[in-house]
């Protein structure tokens, strides 16, 4: 039997991550925006909310290294498979919440299972992708995360104000399992997708390394290199900002602008969809600069060195102004600056197609449990001092992990070996 071939089958993969990760960040920021109207309700303070979210954060850290080992070992398809299911599972759960504890111990739950889809979107785009495409495809599938965030708003809000908050996390959990359908009919590895033609089966194993198909990395042997640490470094000083974002921008608005639910649902999308376009940014930017005839080292390390002035003036700039519009337009250079950065691209532009999930997994560990400290404190923080200071952080963090970038890790584009 004749099986037709899909014509650029690898974005149609690329895309479905983005799916994922969308659907990853809806879930996820459903308590976020929800969290004024609960708080009201069930009388939380900023600190117990800060505390619920380290919980979240806390085993999102334990299970991002897990995830990264686990998908290396049992392979992208089924390991999708299990953590999709997993967290649509625990978000649904949040509807039967009533307390603190309760809220923190559905997180802590949810933090076990989301980070597969990040471990194993990093290891499908090394899969199903040349080197020179790499920084593109994690473009778009980590602008998801950016596209869920964007719909968080406005599609939580509407079920919420229709339906009442506990609907909300039984709708948003639902559609993961319509995308883990969708998933188990498409995805294979190139060499036994029936559907892929030969011309992009051969565009895809440009330059591949060897590893594609072995048992995972020595783990030890990652451990010794200063690249792993570079790599893990550097999601530990801007993971914390992308967990600020994630779950305080919707009460910034509300504490120091005034928002009520309607403006959330209303104005608060644009902030994440800024990030993903950000993050699109941050992958094609690069490609043009190397069909150009800049190598991908110097046109990745370019456009990182311009996300991060971007942050440094938008986040400094954040602190000095009062109306709401301009904060919005400030808080949307920051996230468009935070995406384009790539801080998850890394392992995959230079580590080999056995590392690359190990790797992401145990950075986003590192990133998770940084996060789960600053959400201990931003909460206090912000309850004595307001959010300026931690706007003063994000614009300092990544000048730091910049430098790291340029002397641990070195060279992108060129695969070590393991």
């Amino acid at each position: 039997m004749i099986v037709a071939t899909i014509k650029n089958l690898r974005w149609y993969i690329a895309g479905l991550l983005c799916l994922a990760s969308a659907l990853n960040y809806l879930d996820r920021q459903t308590l976020s925006v929800l969290i004024g109207t609960i708080k009201e309700e069930l009388h939380l303070t900023n600190a117990s909310y800060g505390e619920i979210n380290a919980w979240f954060l806390a085993s999102y850290g334990v299970m991002y290294a897990v995830s990264g080992r686990v998908i290396d070992i049992i392979g992208t398809r089924r390991g999708f498979m299990v953590f999709v299911t997993g967290w649509s599972v625990a978000n649904m759960l949040h509807m039967f919440a009533t307390s603190v504890g309760q809220f923190s111990f559905f997180r802590l739950l949810l933090g076990v299972f989301e980070p597969g889809s990040f471990t194993g979107g990093m290891r499908a785009v090394s899969e199903w992708f040349p080197m020179r495409e790499r920084a593109l495809a994690v473009g778009i599938f980590n602008a998801g995360t950016a596209v869920g965030s964007m719909l968080s708003a406005p599609v939580v809000t509407l079920v919420a104000v229709q339906w009442g908050w506990r609907a909300a996390f039984l709708t948003t959990g639902l559609l993961g399992f319509v995308w883990v359908a969708l998933w188990w009919w498409l995805y294979k590895l190139p060499s036994k997708h029936r559907q892929l033609s030969l011309e992009e089966r051969a565009l895809i194993e440009e330059g591949k390394d060897s590893s594609v198909g072995q048992p995972a990395a020595p783990l030890g042997r990652l451990l010794r290199m200063k690249e792993t640490w570079g790599c893990l470094l550097v999601r530990a000083l801007t993971d914390p900002i992308s967990y600020f974002l994630m779950f305080w921008i919707p009460l910034y608005f509300q504490k120091r602008h005034g928002f009520v639910l309607r403006d959330i649902g209303l104005f608060v999308w644009i902030p994440f969809a800024a990030a993903a376009l950000g993050s699109v940014t941050g992958g094609a930017l690069p490609r043009w600069l190397i069909s150009r005839g800049w190598s991908l080292n110097k046109a990745r390390k370019t456009t990182m060195s311009l996300m991060t002035l971007g942050i440094f003036l938008g986040a400094i700039s954040a602190t000095q102004v009062t109306r709401p519009g301009l904060a919005l337009a400030l808080v949307a250079s920051m996230t468009f600056c935070h995406a384009g950065w790539g801080n998850i691209m890394l392992p995959a532009e230079i580590f080999p197609n056995n590392a690359v999930a190990t790797v992401t997994g145990l950075g986003g560990a590192l990133g998770s449990w940084m996060g789960a400290l600053s959400q201990l404190y931003i909460g206090h923080v912000v309850d004595a001092l307001g959010f300026v200071p931690i706007f003063v952080a994000c614009a300092g963090l990544y000048p730091i992990a910049l430098f790291l970038v340029f002397t641990m890790i070195g060279r992108l584009g060129v695969v070590r070996s393991v």
